[in-house]
């Protein structure tokens, strides 16, 4: 007994050792040479890593507000800077951009997208010029949008005309889980002509696939955080990734040669050029180009196809359904925005993309539940070089985190700023207001839902037009009862669930009641 107790003293002398002179070691360094942002206290190994919980976004908001809008953290042996106000974000992507063009470089998502042959990973140079030039001309341009509107809107009815199916049987929805598979059906449709919600096996195998990609890549991974684990696999990734990958690589080469065969038969025929590409018939028709500017490897176009996906899915589903919880917890909103969409569209048809612009109240709902629950609360990004921001002195490769969650609550620049309120988004005449502060461009960096500069999300334009034409379809058509078992009823629970992506928790359980006649949705697809 004496001896345990006795060992059990020593290791804490040890422990109390390790943490004194680390910081006079650090201290004096500091003095030395630079002066780094201000920091908590530090744990050997670890860091500052116990000082995180479920919701990094929200942990770091909180030391934020003690320790001040700039502050230095150790995840284990990486150095970190957080950002948490609009002044300091600008410096950081705007003033300093090209010290923070990477991103930082994450083990199980750099397996994922084969090294990082991806859009989103790349790291900066002419490659990835060469890459977004493609996905703005080619894949995001306005000439495919337009072409692959009627993929969209047939999609968008048929998640309707389910809804009306459920509420005339008075069924319960999922609403999450229901917004999720259009969500996935829509960027299927779009990037490859077939739907994941179809109950052939094939179809069942690309859902399941892109489900568990998406939550590897969004795993934390203790290797990217302790040096003297990276080359173990504590956690068991490594079997997880190399299962989901080579799943997700045997369906895309099928798919691939599919795509290759149908297209030879239609140059053969003729009518190639008449043809609706889908996002992989570009990438394979680039990839087979020899002359073309951009050499893509057939990794490159998977990877692609998964950034799709990756983006375009579960984000684009989590705003959604926020945005109609908020509704359902401010009936005014909800009856204003029906007010709106009643008096420009109609009851004889449903929204569409092309009603949007005419639509700003409802345009202003989305970009309040875009500040208040960011699906990307989180910039990251990874210093390439030194550099002063605030100040303070940012070492050369120092981890970038930017805290949208945080800034887009920011009591100095919104008034009111825990609370939903879409008037802040329109102007007297109730029309957007056209300040750069609230464009979703980031401009003014107090509103950054899709980052900001060179590195900004390319889909935004295209997440707000899905996410504002299924919002106003919902609330055209339907009034949501929430469920609650047992009752049938609930008061609305506004808690974020676990995780980077600000999920709903629990998930939102609704019964859809009909506002329209059953013969507008019935006739719609």
């Amino acid at each position: 007994m004496f001896d345990l107790q006795y060992n059990f003293v020593l290791l804490l002398i040890w422990l109390a050792s390790m943490i004194i002179i680390r910081t006079i070691f650090s201290k004096t360094r500091t003095k030395a040479t630079h002066r780094l942002p201000p920091s908590p206290q530090a744990l050997p190994i670890i860091g500052h890593l116990h000082l995180l919980c479920r919701n990094p976004q929200q942990a770091l908001n909180k030391l934020s507000n003690r320790y001040g809008p700039l502050i230095y953290l150790l995840f284990g042996s990486q150095p970190s800077v957080i950002v948490s106000s609009a002044e300091v974000a600008k410096e950081c992507l705007k003033t300093n951009e090209n010290c923070f063009l990477n991103r930082p470089k994450m083990t199980n998502l750099d397996y994922l997208t084969y090294g990082s042959a991806d859009f989103t990973m790349t790291p900066y140079g002419p490659k990835w010029k060469l890459m977004k030039k493609l996905c703005m001309a080619e894949l995001l341009g306005g000439r495919t949008m337009e072409l692959h509107l009627p993929l969209r809107r047939e999609e968008t009815k048929r998640f309707l005309k389910s809804m009306l199916r459920k509420a005339e049987k008075c069924e319960k929805v999922d609403v999450g889980a229901e917004l999720i598979r259009l969500t996935n059906n829509i960027i299927s449709m779009m990037a490859l002509k077939q739907r994941c919600s179809e109950d052939d096996d094939e179809a069942q195998e690309v859902r399941k696939l892109v489900k568990d990609m998406c939550e590897l890549a969004r795993g934390f991974n203790i290797s990217d955080m302790i040096w003297f684990c990276k080359k173990l696999d504590l956690q068991g990734y490594g079997k997880k990734l190399k299962h989901a990958r080579d799943g997700y690589d045997k369906m895309m080469e099928k798919i691939m040669k599919e795509h290759e065969e149908a297209r030879k038969k239609r140059k053969q025929s003729g009518g190639d050029d008449e043809f609706v590409k889908d996002f992989l018939d570009i990438l394979l028709e680039i990839y087979e180009d020899q002359s073309s500017e951009i050499r893509l490897t057939r990794e490159n176009v998977k990877a692609f196809i998964m950034n799709m996906f990756g983006a375009g899915t579960d984000s684009t589903a989590v705003t959604i359904e926020w945005a109609l919880l908020e509704l359902i917890n401010h009936p005014n909103v909800m009856a204003k925005a029906r007010r709106e969409i009643d008096s420009k569209v109609g009851h004889n048809r449903i929204v569409e993309e092309s009603d949007t612009s005419k639509l700003p109240y409802l345009q202003a709902i989305v970009k309040e539940t875009l500040r208040l629950h960011p699906t990307a609360p989180m910039i990251m990004r990874e210093s390439t070089e030194d550099c002063t921001i605030n100040g303070y002195h940012i070492p050369a490769k120092t981890q970038l985190f930017v805290n949208v969650w945080s800034i887009g609550r920011d009591p100095n620049h919104w008034e009111n700023p825990l609370e939903f309120q879409p008037e802040r988004f329109t102007g007297e005449e109730g029309n957007i207001r056209k300040s750069d502060k609230l464009d979703v461009k980031g401009q003014n960096f107090h509103y950054l839902p899709f980052g900001s500069g060179r590195r900004s999300c390319p889909g935004a334009s295209l997440a707000m037009e899905v996410v504002q034409t299924i919002l106003g379809g919902m609330i055209q058509c339907f009034e949501w009862k929430v469920w609650e078992e047992g009752v049938g009823r609930a008061v609305v629970n506004m808690e974020e669930g676990p995780g980077i992506s600000s999920p709903t928790a629990p998930p939102l359980v609704c019964v859809p009641v009909s506002r329209l006649s059953p013969s507008v949705l019935n006739g719609s697809v």
